[in-house]
This record gives structure tokens, sequence and C-alpha cells, in this order.
């Protein structure tokens, strides 16, 4: 089957837009495969940036709408140069040879099919890592599955009120539990002695300004829900960013006591494979430069 002609009714997502991406743009923003910038990045969990950093490809557009979202204008496709899946199984092979310890694909689900004619030209040595916002269709993902070592899915929230409220999604956590509970399900851990991740998932959540029952309900699921050797990450990392305007409880850093309350009912729950992040996360020098 072409590839393309995925895009000509674009149904690739949770969203279901019917766009016609080969002439115009989705919902997501985007038309053709568009990225804003890619690099070794030294900031993600130990066992992803490990020595060299992970080689990281930001991808312009997204499924979701954050009000938050620390990457504004990537997200909302206003940044980006247009490559063809040849250009990308390139950059594939150029972070390889930079000596990066594997290949994070940020924020791809709207370029699922571009992904996939892309691994067919070059399928990389080192491991791939899936980098999503979790709004993902499971038939996406099986599609992409064979291609993927380590799943990196973000949760955001659990109350349906909040997901609407601050994604414009008010199916979220249906719709994300489910895909992190087959990105899970498909990728036992596998780590080095020393410690770098060959494979398995790890879920993010990034603890939000007056959201700490919406967190704890959170961890109560992933606790419940996801095998034993899934990893979670909690971030502290919140900085008021985007277009916030509306939302003036978000106007200000997540205190600690917020943060500690997410770390501790882990704890609680009994969860070992854990991230945290120390309090100076939250800084604007975390967010990348764009090339594009």
């Amino acid at each position: 089957m072409d590839w393309t002609k995925t895009l000509e009714n674009c149904m690739l997502c949770p969203v279901e837009c019917g766009a016609d991406r080969l002439r115009g743009v989705g919902a997501c923003g985007a038309s053709g495969l568009r990225i804003a910038k890619y690099y070794l990045h030294p900031f993600e969990e130990p066992c992803i940036s490990f020595k060299k950093g992970s080689g990281t490809i930001f991808f312009s557009g997204c499924n979701l709408r954050c009000a938050f979202c620390q990457n504004y204008e990537v997200s909302r496709a206003e940044r980006g140069k247009e490559i063809t899946p040849e250009g990308l199984a390139d950059i594939f092979k150029e972070l390889e040879n930079m000596g990066a310890e594997n290949v994070s694909l940020v924020t791809p689900s709207h370029f699922n099919a571009h992904l996939v004619r892309a691994f067919e030209i070059y399928q990389p040595k080192i491991p791939v890592v899936y980098n999503t916002g979790s709004y993902e269709k499971i038939d996406a993902l099986k599609r992409i599955d064979p291609y993927v070592d380590i799943y990196l899915p973000d949760m955001k929230f659990y109350s349906s009120a909040l997901s609407k409220r601050y994604l414009g999604k008010e199916d979220y956590f249906d719709v994300a539990s489910q895909a992190i509970e087959f990105m899970a399900n498909s990728k036992p851990l596998k780590m080095t002695e020393e410690g770098k991740m060959l494979s398995g998932c790890i879920v993010r959540h990034l603890v939000m300004p007056l959201c700490s029952s919406d967190s704890k309900a959170l961890i109560k699921w992933f606790a419940h829900t996801l095998p034993k050797d899934t990893y979670l990450s909690l971030m502290s990392q919140y900085t008021p960013f985007g277009k916030i305007e509306k939302f003036p409880e978000l106007n200000r850093p997540l205190t600690a006591r917020e943060y500690n309350t997410a770390v501790e009912t882990a704890f609680e729950l009994g969860i070992t494979h854990l991230f945290a992040q120390e309090r100076g996360s939250s800084d604007r020098k975390f967010i990348p430069e764009w090339d594009y």
C-alpha cells in the first residue's frame, strides 16, 4: 500500500479530523513531515541520556492542545523544516555517528506513516525511543511498534474536567490509559549492567499547580494497572509558559509541597522503579533553542 494514502483522509490519531494532509494541514497543524531540531539531549532520565546523550528529534505539530506547552511554537507547527522520509533516515544515521545512546522521536504520532517509511529505509542500530503525549490510537501504535524499543509516554491528567480545561480533550485519560497499557505491555524492561535502558517503558507525569489530587489518582492507576517493571518519572519542571492568560492558577511554579505529595504517594504505593527530579529542574534554560 502507498504510505501516502493514509494522509488523504487522515485518521491516524483519536482526533480523526479527516484532513487531506497531502494538500493542507490536519488538526495537528501538520501536512508534510517537519522537524524543529535534532541533537544530543543530555537532560532526559539517566537511563535514556546515559553518557553521551539521547539523539532527540523534535517533530512539528501535535494532536493535543496543551495550554501550558513549553514547546509552544513547535507544537503549534509555527516552527519547523520540511524533510522527506529519506532525509529522516539520514538523520538517524547522523545521530548514530554522533554517538547518540538512542534515537528519540518527540511528538511523532501524527507522522506515523512517514516514520514507518523512514524505518523501512534505515533501521537504527541503537534503541529507538517513542516519546509521546499518549493521545494515540492502538492500531497506529501497532504499526510503529516493530521499530520501537523504548516507550516514553506522558500521562497528563486523570480528571476529564482538567483534561478538557487544559488540553481541550475531555476523553484524554480514557484514550491515553489504553495507549500506555499497550506500550508498557509491549516492551519488557532490559537494562545494561551500567544502567542504560535497551527496552522498556517510562511513564512521565508532570506534576502541576493545584493538581495534587489528580496526580495521586494517576499514580494509583499506575501502581495498580501497569507491569511492575514499568518506570514512573515524576517531573517537577513545570514552568509558566504557553498561552495561559485564561488560567491564572498556572501562572506560578510548582511548590515543594505539591511535588513532594506526588513522590510520597509513589513511595506509599510501593513503586520502586521511580525517577524524581530536583527542584531546580523548573527553568526556561532547559527549553531548547529551535533550529528551524
